[in-house]
């Protein structure tokens, strides 16, 4: 999308984060993104897809939320004797081995977070479409932190995290992926989705 310095005060104006040059952009359409004229960084983007799709990736999400924390992430077979471990199992391994700092982290960034992720979408995709625009500041704030949580909910914290507290061996074993693991990243996909198909500028629009 072409950008032009700003001319007009009914322009919608956008300052570049990079070089702070103010420039004029032109209405984007959905899955589009302004580029600044002078240092070439993204000064603003217009997600594809609405708040459907955004609700559509969430409540999947949820759904795959349950399995992902009954299933078994990971299947070993050591010596003959076979065990099935979930996230819950892995952080209680860590704890087990005294490692309380790695086993806050693997509870927060494989159940508690992606949970509160979610249900931040969800809530913003429900206030935009049958709110009354009351308390924008706060939608904005849930969005905000949202965006600073979404990098803890990464599926590799939790794999390292899992497999040093259960794998204490070298090839005398066998480590299987269980189904949990398939919906874990599931649900890791699909919450990166739907924040990247939701637009925090709905928040702001008239009801």
């Amino acid at each position: 999308m072409q950008v032009e310095p700003a001319m007009a005060s009914s322009d919608a104006i956008h300052a570049c984060e990079t070089c702070g040059l103010s420039q004029r952009v032109e209405p984007l359409a959905p899955g589009n993104s302004a580029h600044c004229i002078r240092c070439g960084s993204v000064i603003v983007s217009r997600p594809f897809g609405g708040l459907e799709v955004t609700a559509a990736l969430t409540l999947s999400a949820l759904v795959l939320y349950i399995p992902a924390n009954l299933y078994p992430i990971l299947s070993m077979n050591i010596y003959g004797a076979y065990t099935e471990n979930t996230v819950w199992d892995g952080v209680v391994g860590l704890m087990n081995y005294n490692e309380y700092f790695v086993a806050i982290v693997v509870f927060l960034a494989s159940i508690v977070i992606p949970l509160l992720k979610l249900i931040g979408l969800l809530f913003l995709v429900i206030s935009v479409k049958w709110g009354k625009g009351r308390r924008l500041r706060g939608r904005t704030q849930i969005y905000k932190f949202i965006d600073v949580i979404g990098p803890w909910a990464m599926l590799d914290v939790f794999l390292c995290a899992i497999l040093v507290a259960l794998v204490k061996m070298g090839d005398l074993g066998r480590i299987i992926p269980g189904p949990g693991l398939i919906a874990f990243t599931a649900v890791v996909i699909l919450t990166i989705l739907a924040s990247q198909s939701f637009d925090p500028k709905a928040i702001w629009n008239k009801q």
